[in-house]
C-alpha cells in the first residue's frame, strides 16, 4: 500500500491567488485555500465556478495553489496548511487504512474519466494497445491515479505493463512532460493542454485516451479532513454549492463557450488549442454533472487500486465519501 508522506507540508505553491469573479459579490468573503493536485483544462469546471463569480456567490473567496502530486496535496491537508485538497479518491483511501483517526473524507466529486491522454513519439491514427508491447513508457508516480488507469487500461486490452513493457516510475510528475521532449521514453501519459502543446510542437502524438479507455470512474475529488468538515458544515455546502454550478455551466454550454471563460486561468495557451482540448473532454464525458460520488464508481476506483497492488484492504464507502453537501447541492 502506498503511503502518504506526511513532511511536505508546504509543498503546494501558491500559482494563483484571489481569483476575481464576475457574479454578484457579498461584503465579506470566507477565505478558503486549495490545493489541486495539477493546473489543467481538465478541470475545466472549477475555473467556472472561478471566473463566472460562483465561489463569490457563495460568499468564498479562493486562494488556489498547486501541489504537482496527491501525496503533496494530501500532505498539505493532513498538516493543516491547506483546508481543501483536489485530487485522487485514492488518497483519502490510503490515508484512512493507514489508521488515521482525523482522515479525510471526499464531498464533492468534480471529474468521472481519467483525463490523461497517451502521447506517443510518432501519430498512429491506427493505434492498438499491443503497440506499447516491448515499449519504454512513462506512466507517473506509482500509486497515483495517472499510473494505476493505465495499468487498468493496459491490462483490458491484453498487455501487462510490467512485463511485456518497460513502466518506468522513476521521473516525478511534474517532470514528464519535459523528459519526454528530451528524449525520454516511446510513449507518456500527459494532461492537457500540455499534451495538446506537444503536438503543436511536433514533439509527440496523442494516440489513445486513457479515460476513454479504463471508463468511469471518480478520478479528482475535493477533500478535507473529518474534523474540518464537522467544524464547518456551512463552508463545506457552499462550497460544493459553488462546484456544482460550475458542472451545470459546463454541462450546457459549448467548448468554445467554456474556453472563453477560463482563458485568464490559462494564460499561455491559445484559445484554438483550448476550444480543442475542451472539446476533446466533452466527447470522452470527463466531467461529473453533479458532485455525487456513486458507491459503484467509488468500488471500480478500489478495484483498480487492488490490480495495481496498492490495496491491501477496501475502506467502506461510507467512511470515504461524504455525500451530504453533493446532494444538498444538487
Amino acid at each position: 500500500m502506498k503511503h502518504i508522506v506526511l513532511k511536505a507540508a508546504a509543498a503546494c505553491t501558491v500559482v494563483s491567488m484571489l481569483f476575481a469573479g464576475c457574479g454578484q459579490k457579498q461584503e465579506k468573503l470566507d477565505r478558503v485555500t486549495v490545493c489541486e493536485v495539477t493546473h489543467s483544462i481538465f478541470y475545466a469546471p472549477q475555473y467556472l465556478a472561478i471566473n463566472l463569480g460562483f465561489f463569490e456567490e457563495e460568499g468564498i473567496q479562493i486562494e488556489l495553489s498547486n501541489g504537482q502530486g496527491a501525496d503533496k496535496v494530501m500532505s498539505a491537508v493532513l498538516s493543516d496548511n491547506i483546508d481543501i485538497g483536489f485530487a485522487g479518491p485514492e488518497a483519502s483511501v490510503y490515508v484512512y487504512n493507514e489508521g488515521k483517526e482525523d482522515y479525510t473524507q471526499v464531498f464533492a466529486q468534480l471529474t468521472q474519466r481519467d483525463g490523461s491522454f497517451l502521447v506517443g513519439r510518432n501519430p498512429e491514427p491506427d493505434f492498438d494497445w499491443s503497440n506499447l508491447k516491448g515499449k519504454h513508457i512513462l506512466p507517473g508516480r506509482r500509486g497515483g491515479m495517472p499510473y494505476m488507469t493505465l495499468e487498468y487500461a493496459m491490462n483490458k486490452n491484453g498487455v501487462e505493463p510490467h512485463s511485456q513493457t518497460n513502466f518506468d516510475d522513476s521521473i516525478q510528475f511534474a517532470a514528464m512532460a519535459g523528459a519526454f521532449a528530451g528524449g525520454t521514453g516511446d510513449y507518456v501519459t500527459i494532461f492537457e493542454p500540455t499534451a495538446s502543446m506537444l503536438e503543436a510542437e511536433g514533439k509527440g502524438y496523442i494516440v489513445a485516451s486513457v479515460g476513454e479507455e479504463a471508463g468511469e470512474v471518480p478520478y479528482t475529488a475535493y477533500f478535507a479532513k473529518k474534523s474540518f468538515i464537522e467544524e464547518n458544515p456551512q463552508l463545506i455546502q457552499r462550497f460544493t454549492n459553488a462546484v456544482a454550478k460550475g458542472q451545470r455551466w459546463a454541462a450546457s454550454h459549448s467548448a468554445e463557450e467554456i474556453a472563453e471563460v477560463i482563458a485568464p486561468s490559462f494564460p499561455d495557451t491559445q484559445m484554438e488549442l483550448m476550444v480543442t482540448v475542451v472539446q476533446r473532454y466533452k466527447d470522452i464525458n470527463a466531467w461529473s454533472t453533479m458532485p455525487q460520488m456513486n458507491e459503484k464508481s467509488f468500488e471500480l476506483l478500489q478495484e483498480i487500486m487492488a490490480q495495481a497492488g496498492e490495496l491491501d484492504q477496501k475502506a467502506p464507502y461510507d467512511k470515504i465519501v461524504n455525500n451530504d453537501f453533493a446532494e444538498m447541492a444538487a
